[in-house]
């Protein structure tokens, strides 16, 4: 794996991760009915087990 590969996949981890966030802040700031409507934060609260941080890959630890 070269170099950049490496640089590019860190980079779209990020953006993904950058994008997660801000999707779950715009969730938070609607009103509480709106969210049990939608099915927040039980959703989430499923998907935070799998989810992982920037930079970190199966076989790293």
């Amino acid at each position: 794996m070269s170099i950049i590969s490496t640089l590019q996949r860190i980079a779209e981890e990020f953006s993904a991760a950058r994008v997660r966030h801000q999707t779950e802040r715009t969730i938070r700031s609607l009103p509480i009915e709106l969210q049990k409507d939608i099915g927040w934060p039980d959703t989430f609260q499923k998907d935070v087990y799998y989810r992982r941080g920037v930079g970190s890959w199966p076989g790293n630890a």
